[in-house]
């Protein structure tokens, strides 16, 4: 089982590492231009936010919607194309149990979340001077991310029939839910109802929390963003091991 699982990720990463001109170079251009216009050109004019800076603040955010976006893309990509190709069937036939193949699959999505997240964050330094004020909160963050949006975009790889089905969750679902998540502003600033509102987007606790890793600040109890993030990843992770077992979308 090992071998197996080791194998999906070895496959898994050199994937993406092959086309790293498409799959890692093209974040960091990305983010330095958020830093450059968010940042730059308008951090001046807002001001502070929740005691900081409106630079170093939105940079937590930054970095997490680069790990949401590649962990959940390196998961629907691969599992649909190998959907596509038919080369699943040579899993599902093998010896090797369900559970192998969906942690393999996720693991090469937490992969890649890291090195894209780690590359930004490097380019990132060159601009701002970064003090991390908790890394385990970091580190702990990013991994709980990166697990919960790789089981995601499994579970859309299973139901997506054509590669339009890949990019109908990332464009009306996931990227309205990260821009509404708190990444460019404080919820604090938000009037009442939609402060209420906040708190049903899960992605709200991800950049509270890893803003509380770097800032040291946050609008919500750390425990209480740990226990939703652990909770959906339960949920998802439950529906992607039945999914996968049933064959949903996979066995003909």
């Amino acid at each position: 089982m090992w071998i197996a699982y080791k194998t999906i990720v070895v496959k898994e990463i050199l994937r993406f590492t092959r086309i790293w001109v498409q799959t890692i170079f093209p974040p960091i251009i990305t983010t330095s231009l958020y830093l450059l216009i968010f940042g730059g050109l308008m951090g001046e004019r807002i001001g502070d936010m929740q005691g900081v800076d409106y630079l170093h603040f939105i940079i937590p955010g930054i970095i997490l919607m680069t790990v949401i976006q590649n962990s959940y893309a390196n998961t629907v990509s691969s599992f649909f194309l190998a959907k596509f190709n038919n080369s699943i069937e040579e899993l599902l036939i093998s010896p090797v149990s369900y559970w192998v193949i969906l942690l393999g699959y996720i693991s090469g999505g937490i992969v890649r979340g890291f090195v894209v997240g780690l590359g930004v964050f490097i380019a990132v330094s060159f601009f701002v001077e970064l003090q991390i004020y908790n890394i385990w909160i970091v580190l702990m963050t990013f991994l709980l991310t990166a697990i919960l949006f790789s089981l995601a975009g499994f579970i859309n790889a299973v139901f997506a029939k054509s590669f339009d089905d890949i990019s109908i969750v990332p464009t009306f679902i996931l990227m309205p839910m990260t821009y509404l998540g708190g990444m460019f502003y404080s919820v604090e600033i938000l009037p009442e109802f939609w402060q209420t509102l906040s708190k049903f987007n899960p992605i709200y606790y991800m950049v509270d929390s890893f803003r509380m890793g770097f800032l040291g600040s946050s609008t919500t109890d750390l425990l209480v963003s740990m226990l939703v993030l652990t909770t959906m990843i339960m949920v998802l992770a439950i529906v992607a091991f039945y999914l996968l077992k049933k064959g949903v979308n996979i066995k003909t």
